[in-house]
């Protein structure tokens, strides 16, 4: 299995749980390398490989419409883990490229989202959809007392949960029932805020001569980092912002990024360790676009303490 350098931890994890070899690709500008993938393609010996739809440190995406070309010419499975991501689909303030990878989502061999991301869902709501379920039949076991009152195969018969209980699929049922996933309906609308929001933030920070910035958001996630003789400097003072303005009550998070995500030779930066210690910002609810502006005076004023 193959997946990129950001791609979420669990892949790595769980294909040591199942035996299965797992290779990192290179990223550029948080995505997937494609020239990197298909060199290692070439090579032979990758049977599935995994497309980040939103990556949880960045939330960038992977560059769908290449990946599904790589499969067609190698013959590999392509799993989309959109996770993350997966429900901005129905944002109508996407980026072109970004919109471009959600428009071919459906040609994925199989995709999983996790609606306690955005979903507005307690944990324990994700799911994996395949493209052909037929592929159920690689999952099945029997069991000598159940499943024996339809032909189809049963959630129960595929799943390696076994049981499951029915109050998560209700929530999220209920959930979509009040909010429909339409385009232009009030979830996306909200969704499209959310965007907005970070890109009013990534605006303020890129604007900043304080600050360095690697790409902007793709999604709802926003990185930057204190600009800095050195990237060690700029790291130490990252995590002193960031305990700086939780005593003001807003909480960032830290990201530790590679140092090729930025240009630090234009910001005047030695790159004197591999990563990037960042403050992160996830813009997940709509009302974060009406709190721009006093998120931002925060980092300011913390900002200003801290240097």
């Amino acid at each position: 299995m193959a997946a990129s350098e950001q791609a979420h931890y669990t892949h790595r994890r769980l294909s040591s749980v199942l035996g299965l070899a797992y290779e990192s690709v290179p990223c550029a500008r948080g995505r997937m390398d494609l020239d990197a993938l298909r060199k290692r393609l070439e090579h032979g010996g990758i049977g599935a490989v995994v497309a980040t739809i939103g990556t949880t440190a960045t939330g960038s995406v992977d560059p769908l419409p290449q990946l599904l070309e790589l499969r067609d010419r190698y013959g590999f499975r392509l799993h989309a883990d959109a996770a993350y991501g997966g429900y901005f689909g129905l944002a109508d303030n996407l980026a072109e490229e970004t919109r471009r990878a959600y428009d071919r989502l459906g040609e994925v061999d199989s995709v999983v989202i996790d609606p306690h991301k955005h979903g507005l869902q307690p944990y324990g709501c994700g799911c994996v959809l395949f493209r052909d379920p037929e592929v159920g039949r690689f999952y099945k076991h029997n069991s000598p007392y159940t499943y024996f009152t339809s032909s189809d195969l049963h959630l129960g018969e595929i799943s390696l949960e076994c049981s499951r209980p029915g109050a998560a699929a209700v929530g999220l049922w209920a959930t979509q029932k009040l909010l429909p996933l339409i385009k232009g309906g009030e979830f996306a609308q909200g969704l499209s805020r959310s965007r907005a929001a970070a890109l009013a933030l990534y605006n303020k920070a890129r604007t900043d001569q304080r600050f360095v910035t690697a790409f902007g958001p793709e999604l709802d996630i926003v990185v930057w980092a204190p600009r800095a003789a050195r990237a060690s400097e700029s790291s130490r003072t990252a995590r002193r912002i960031f305990a700086e303005a939780a005593r003001h009550s807003l909480h960032l998070a830290l990201a530790e990024l590679p140092v090729e995500f930025f240009d630090l030779a234009a910001a005047g930066m030695e790159p004197d360790r591999e990563t990037l210690t960042c403050l992160r910002s996830v813009l997940m609810k709509p009302a974060h676009l009406e709190w721009v502006d006093r998120i931002w005076e925060i980092v300011d004023q913390a900002t200003n303490a801290c240097l």
